[in-house]
């Protein structure tokens, strides 16, 4: 299986454009070791050539640009994009399917609920109709493995995670099943297995299972304490209200990986308030410590025998 990092930011990328904290105004100046990001995103493939979208930033169109792997040189017109997953309905993670216009029709995988938001609060596929026909809706039902048309030998399964809905969405701070998904992706080849989860608001019995059973974990990373956007001054909402697993906290993330045997364990989805941005950070070398990575923009994965 082969996985690229598209970007690996939060909502905003680093440095968020309109942001001058500690990270964001460091990175600008050069005073700390640390490297832009664009926002999350990460293609999937079986077999380098062929590629699965999971989840469609607003900066896809940097990043088409800066993956060699995306790029059709034999045709007028047209990418390596073959299908697209979306695990929620965020705007950072489907806001790029407008800049895919010229491209439609898409077929774009996801849950009922995914999809009935991007028909009504935040109306992506009614508009996108007048492109080609827009973006072709191929449903998802939770815990059933599926298929996308291209990478026949990649198994997809959609978990349902605890998180929240978008700010939107009238099922903010009410969340159903289906508002919020990871993946488990298993190359049914040679066996190897991905459990992408971008947003993970807390760990429950649903998903314990999943994050067991996985060879490598691309996994929420977002903020390093639960209260980082108030101390850093920057604004008042919580990890948890905003629907992510704060690494740091008694019961957070870097405790919940520490139980995994997965052999690889990547945080993605990182917000430019997190600490773990500067390399020199304490927080970026108690991470290195304990074996986790932080993934990067272009960052290339492969899960092989």
């Amino acid at each position: 299986m082969f996985i690229k990092v598209l970007g690996s930011a939060a909502g905003g990328g680093f440095p968020q454009w309109n942001c001058n904290c500690t990270n964001c105004k460091g990175l600008r100046e050069g005073s700390i070791n640390a490297h832009a990001r664009t926002q999350s995103s990460i293609i999937i493939s079986d077999n380098g050539e062929d590629w699965v979208l999971c989840n469609a930033s607003p900066d896809i169109s940097r990043q088409i640009f800066l993956t060699p792997e995306l790029i059709k040189r034999d045709v007028l017109r047209g990418t390596a994009i073959g299908d697209i997953i979306l695990t929620d309905s965020q705007i950072d993670h489907t806001t790029g399917l407008l800049s895919l216009r010229e491209g439609c029709p898409h077929r774009v995988w996801c849950t009922e609920e995914v999809h009935q938001d991007l028909n009504s609060g935040f109306p992506v596929f009614p508009m996108l109709k007048h492109w080609n026909g827009g973006l072709q809706h191929q449903p998802i039902r939770p815990q059933t493995p599926f298929r996308t048309t291209v990478c026949q030998n990649l198994q997809f399964t959609a978990v349902p995670i605890v998180s929240n809905a978008p700010p939107y969405s009238p099922y903010r701070d009410k969340p159903l099943p289906g508002h919020n998904v990871a993946l488990f992706v298993e190359n049914t080849a040679n066996g190897k297995s991905l459990f992408y989860a971008p947003g993970l608001g807390e760990p429950d019995q649903v998903i314990l299972p999943w994050l067991q059973k996985a060879d490598c974990l691309l996994i929420d990373g977002t903020v390093w304490q639960d209260d980082e956007l108030l101390s850093s001054g920057v604004g008042k909402n919580t990890g948890r209200a905003m629907g992510h697993l704060a690494l740091s906290e008694e019961q957070g993330l870097m405790a919940l990986l520490a139980t995994l045997p997965a052999s690889r364990k990547i945080l993605i989805h990182i917000n430019n308030t997190n600490p773990i941005l500067n390399e020199d950070s304490p927080q970026r070398q108690f991470l290195q410590q304990q074996g986790i990575e932080v993934s990067f923009d272009g960052m290339a994965i492969q899960l092989q025998d």
